[in-house]
């Protein structure tokens, strides 16, 4: 993740920044309703934030051009949806690729579309069929971070490998060995991340389960029962 300035050719840079405007356009517009009608969501949206800053911050050295790290984006897409996340995301990596020479301006399209959107997207859809299973809420939570990382680093590799094809097996080979690098920390990396995002939502449930339950997250006996409260 987190393709470095110049790494990508211009036409690929372009075509990650189409498929990502829009989504960054419509999470721009559900942020503001959000701050207009759940004030009281505020300090959730600014961990969120803070989240997805402070862990895709923790890079390590992974692919020619790029780096391997948490994502943090599975949290904010449980709280507040993908769209917000992917602005959350954005906002990120501006401030990484301006300040810290982390990513790059260029490629921000292409960063923005596997950090800010696929793994959103992936944590969203992944907690919400757990809690239609009706699965126990920190495994759903666990579940939807560590997918999310994973997605993050599929959509990465698909990137590199359209921009890059190998000379033999084209953009299929190329996709499985810059996968295959990836995977070596980026498994770990994700179910470490996974458990922390849940431990941190068992927090946040103990000290304002109430936000949770009016954001939809959870339902307010279940909410309960996991306080370990008596339901009348």
């Amino acid at each position: 993740m987190h393709i470095m300035e110049g790494f990508l050719p211009p036409q690929w840079c372009a075509f990650w920044y189409v498929l990502s405007i829009p989504v960054i356009a419509y999470g721009v517009y559900r942020m503001n309703a959000l701050v207009r009608e759940r004030r009281e969501a505020l300090p959730l949206l600014a961990v969120a934030g803070a989240f997805i800053f402070v862990l895709s911050s923790l890079k390590m050295p992974s692919v020619t051009g790029s780096c391997s790290h948490p994502s943090g984006t599975g949290m904010g897409a449980v709280l507040f949806g993908p769209s917000i996340t992917a602005v959350l995301g954005l906002i990120v990596l501006i401030y990484q690729a301006l300040f810290l020479a982390h990513g790059g301006i260029t490629t921000l399209g292409a960063n923005v579309f596997s950090m800010g959107i696929a793994g959103p997207f992936v944590a969203y859809l992944v907690y919400k069929g757990c809690m239609r299973l009706n699965m126990n809420f920190y495994v759903a939570i666990f579940l939807a971070a560590t997918l999310a990382d994973w997605a993050t680093y599929v959509v990465t590799s698909l990137q590199l490998a359209l921009a890059f094809p190998a000379a033999v097996g084209g953009v299929l080979a190329s996709f499985y060995a810059f996968g295959a690098v990836f995977a070596i920390t980026q498994v770990p990396l994700a179910i470490v991340e996974g458990v922390v995002t849940a431990l941190i939502f068992k927090y946040i449930l103990q000290l304002r389960g109430d936000v949770l339950v009016r954001l939809h997250i959870i339902d307010e006996a279940k909410m309960r029962a996991l306080r370990g409260e008596v339901v009348a």
